[in-house]
């Protein structure tokens, strides 16, 4: 089904209504259930909530944990930073509560789930449920509540961003009459159809923050002036022909050259642009798929992923075909480091068994995505989880023969905020390096919720890793590697240990994940990409990164997308290539001179460009070109 401008409009108006309905339901459970007024920042004590049960009570402290750690990294100071964080809160959870349910509603549209949301309480898995418990829960509305809480752990398992039940972005349930109103929505006639496409949950993640919301900053301010407004001002879905364009000019157009034009992606590609009479050299060991990395790092909802997973399943099909028919040498399967995996055909019994583990093998090696968005984080692995999920239903696999997969290479710019207490308790179950190393690495992310993967912890890490251990010679060395990939298994040891400790806070708990979190980021930034494809944010600077942006990016500081596009390039290796969708203005502003002279033309090779002018990203009114660059040694 075609995303037009008639259809997107419903789409938007559903996620507008729905919005609606739970911001305001649990805005009602923070003031009337637990004390929490977000809109004058009161916080009423615990024991003045005498109307509470256990459990709910129990909840009340947990959102006043979750809190004071979003105070810990608050700009703003008492009664006004109390707002914000209560506001973020609320909307954090009606956010996961939309998530979960379209989850569930797009699981049964793709045969993965029996009918548990479309009908509501007349669903097919319900009614089955409510059969086997019988009266024991209480009435329907109470039994629905648990039978939709036992779905969310079933999946918790695998999506834990999404459907954990102990998040703190998904603490809260709805009461029953604003579920039904919900369900209601989720299951209108005239959006059935959606259900079914890979596109609607990322239209979802874009609509539910309103334009009046995106221009109200831009009005505010010229420069997002935190992470929120940064992501917020800069989310803009990119439409299915763009990411198919840079795609197909990037990764299709590397296996292309690799295999020689031996391969389907001309065929394959309806935007490869390769000429009549191009017959590129041959690799002489032809690339391994299972070590091809591709990163988005504003994935959003990992839209460009999306469809880098059909060309990688092609891939896959055939460097299978090409080993077997060259021999079990001809697929170079160096990861790196002097690493090497097996021969496919040594790793796998029959073809039949290599392809039903491709959709896992793409998850956990190929596609790699970061955004600054935690919402974007859960959305991506929600994407890129049922797309792995129905190429084993296409394939005939069974749902209890699947490999669990969860969130792959998918992670969220977070760290840790500044509290002294939880990092000191933890830092005191700590060798005094390791605990030394830990507190550095804490302060090298501090600005990571804003900067994401600009952040360069690859030329920060060696500098860290020799002030805390010392030095093994003039340069950075096999010797240092070895000492950050060994302190980073125990601090990572560590962390989850502290997470799941009894002695452990709840705020202790975020805290971990948080660092956990920033770890992963860590290591997405030492990797090298073969491919780097973006819609990234655009304009200026944010207020607090500026600074330190405009000395890490000098040839680029005058606007995010340069910043980006330089970013990108850094991670790709030589003779990788980079696609991104942009405003075009960089291709002819003389502030951008410095950028087209040194990076574009300087450290890369464009390829291919298109200029799409005016209304090419929804309500982005920009003049955009979207292009392919290869870096260049």
């Amino acid at each position: 089904m075609a995303f037009d401008d008639k259809t997107r409009g419903r789409l938007q108006r559903f996620v507008t209504d729905v919005r609606s309905v739970l911001s305001g339901e649990f805005a009602q459970q923070f003031q009337q259930d637990y004390g929490l007024d977000p809109q004058s920042g009161t916080v009423a004590s615990l024991d003045s909530l005498g109307h509470l049960d256990d459990r709910r009570l129990e909840t009340a402290r947990i959102l006043r944990e979750i809190l004071d750690h979003y105070l810990a990294s608050s700009t703003e100071q008492g009664e006004e930073a109390r707002k914000v964080a209560l506001d973020r809160m609320a909307r954090e959870q009606a956010f996961t509560a939309l998530n979960r349910l379209a989850a569930l509603r797009m699981m049964e549209a793709r045969g993965l789930l029996i009918e548990s949301v479309a009908k509501g309480y007349q669903s097919k898995a319900f009614q089955l449920y409510q059969r086997i418990v019988s009266t024991a829960l209480g009435e329907t509305g109470d039994a629905y509540r648990v039978f939709l809480l036992s779905l969310f752990d079933l999946y918790g398992a695998e999506l834990p961003a999404l459907f954990g039940r102990f998040a703190p972005t998904g603490r809260l349930f709805p009461h029953e009459t604003a579920l039904l109103e919900v369900l209601d929505l989720i299951n209108a006639a005239d959006i059935q159809p959606l259900w079914a496409e890979d596109e609607t949950i990322g239209w979802i993640y874009q609509y539910f923050n309103s334009k009046e919301e995106r221009k109200a900053m831009r009005d505010a301010s010229q420069a997002p002036r935190n992470s929120r407004e940064l992501a917020v001002r800069n989310q803009f879905f990119t439409p299915r022909y763009v990411v198919e364009f840079l795609v197909d000019n990037t990764l299709g157009r590397l296996w292309f050259n690799w295999t020689g034009g031996q391969t389907s992606m001309r065929d394959r590609c309806q935007y490869l642009l390769v000429k009549p009479d191009e017959k590129p050299e041959p690799l002489r060991r032809l690339r391994d798929p299972r070590t091809i990395k591709l990163l988005d790092p504003a994935c959003g909802s990992m839209h460009f992923g999306l469809y880098a997973f059909d060309l990688f399943q092609e891939i896959y099909r055939e460097a299978w075909e090409w080993e077997q028919t060259h021999g079990p040498g001809a697929l170079d399967t160096d990861t790196g480091g002097g690493q090497h995996l097996n021969p496919l055909g040594q790793t796998y019994a029959s073809q039949d068994a290599f392809l039903r583990d491709v959709p896992r093998l793409i998850i956990e090696r190929n596609i790699y995505g970061v955004d600054i968005d935690p919402r974007a984080a859960q959305i991506a692995s929600l994407a890129l989880w049922l797309r792995a999920q129905r190429a084993w239903h296409n394939a005939g696999v069974r749902a209890q023969d699947r490999p669990q997969v969860g969130q792959g290479k998918v992670v969220a710019a977070v760290a840790p905020p500044p509290e002294v207490d939880l990092r000191q308790q933890f830092m005191d179950s700590l060798d005094p390096l390791d605990a030394e190393l830990f507190e550095q690495t804490l302060f090298m992310l501090k600005d990571l919720p804003e900067l994401g993967v600009l952040l360069q912890v690859e030329k920060e890490l060696p500098v860290l890793i020799r002030r805390v251990f010392g030095e093994h010679g003039p340069i950075f060395s096999k010797e240092d590697t070895a000492q950050w990939q060994k302190a980073e298994a125990r601090l990572r040891e560590a962390l989850m240990d502290y997470a799941r400790a009894a002695q452990s806070t709840y705020k202790g708990r975020m805290f971990a994940e948080d660092a956990l979190q920033g770890l992963r980021v860590i290591d997405h930034c030492q990797e090298v990409f073969d491919v780097v494809v973006m819609n990234p944010p655009f304009g200026a600077l944010t207020a607090n990164t500026r600074s330190d942006l405009a000395k890490a990016y000098s040839r680029s500081k005058n606007d995010l997308l340069a910043v980006f596009v330089e970013r990108g390039l850094e991670l790709t290796r030589t003779k990788g290539r980079v696609g991104a969708i942009t405003s075009r203005t960089c291709f002819f502003l003389s502030s951008f001179q410095k950028w087209r002279e040194e990076v574009l033309l300087g450290i890369a090779q464009p390829e291919v460009v298109a200029d799409l002018g005016l209304g090419v990203t929804d309500d982005a009114w920009v003049e955009a070109a979207a292009y392919t660059l290869e870096k260049q040694a």
